[in-house]
């Protein structure tokens, strides 16, 4: 069988996520102890204790979610579970570039740190607004954002059939979420986060980041192909890996068609490494027939294991 290890992006951190793995696996001891040392605050005590407030801030998100599926994906090889290609949603492709052995840990933990402390600094906090529509599809809510009058909204993120993101200005959100309601959409929820990621209100910040990566490390060719979320291409070199990583923190994430390219290549198993069942429950909604599971503790650890007969 064909395996993918998918690692998840902000949303998925729980103030707790780890813990059982740090405490029973020492590859997940180990990836957080490196992280404390390299960003010089206890990781640990901060993704199992707490306060959600501190652990919610997008500086600290993003290595802490970082470090908890790099942590998931040790303790999966050491259990002779082997990929065939790694993704993740929007920060979490910085993790699969990590496991590709792409960009050491270290580095990363200070890149998405950057990047936290950018995408906060580019567009004021209650300034930008995320909102996620159920039930329409992508040209209708082409069409909405199209519509407002208010300011610049363009979808963001493609997560499976039915479910889209938008991004961007607080009040041409709000406008977008009218005119979605109005055209059929089943629902539409304003997400609880502080920056509108991947839109245009973050170009400025991925040119920022784009110095940041360059200055910060060296991009070696991934030993494990990577399925990109701003083109769903296979990156292979150093120099698509590092476009990409770019290119998806202002232009949306194509994750449907990420996981619709990954099935095409052959894989038929995908794994969730990393916090939260957010990816499981995308990849069922647009891959029906393929078979999803997760990493996440001990307990979701074995049920995997037993089922991929190991």
């Amino acid at each position: 069988m064909k395996i993918a290890f998918l690692f998840p992006g902000q949303g998925s951190q729980a103030v707790g996520m780890g813990k059982d793995l740090f405490e029973n696996f020492p590859e997940a001891m180990a990836a957080y102890e490196e992280a404390s040392s390299v960003l010089g605050y206890d990781v640990a005590r901060l993704s199992f204790e707490g306060p959600a407030e501190e652990l919610n801030k997008t500086v600290k998100t993003q290595p802490a979610l970082l470090t908890a599926g790099y942590a998931a994906y040790k303790v999966l090889r050491s259990k002779n579970v082997t990929p065939s290609v790694l993704a993740g949603h929007s920060l979490g492709e910085y993790t699969a570039a990590v496991c590709a052995g792409a960009i050491p840990f270290a580095s990363a933990l200070r890149i998405t740190e950057a990047r936290g402390r950018l995408m906060q600094e580019a567009v004021p906090e209650g300034r930008g607004l995320m909102a996620a529509v159920l039930g329409l599809e992508r040209g209708k809510v082409s069409d909405a954002c199209r519509a407002v009058k208010s300011g610049y909204v363009e979808p963001a993120n493609y997560n499976c059939p039915g479910q889209i993101v938008i991004s961007g200005g607080k009040e041409a959100v709000l406008e977008a979420m009218s005119i979605l309601k109005e055209t059929g959409a089943k629902r539409v929820i304003p997400l609880q986060v502080s920056v509108p990621s991947h839109c245009k209100l973050m170009e400025k910040a991925a040119e920022r980041l784009a110095e940041f990566i360059q200055t910060e490390t060296e991009i070696k060719s991934p030993s494990i192909p990577i399925a990109g979320n701003a083109d769903a291409a296979f990156l292979t070199t150093p120099e698509g890996i590092r476009a990409g990583l770019i290119k998806q923190l202002s232009n949306p994430v194509l994750w449907e068609d990420s996981l619709r390219l990954m099935r095409e290549s052959g894989i038929d198993v995908f794994i969730e490494a990393g916090p939260g069942k957010v990816l499981s429950g995308l990849i069922r909604k647009t891959l029906p027939d393929s078979t999803v599971l997760n990493v996440e503790d001990g307990a979701s650890l074995e049920k995997t294991l037993e089922a991929l007969g190991l």
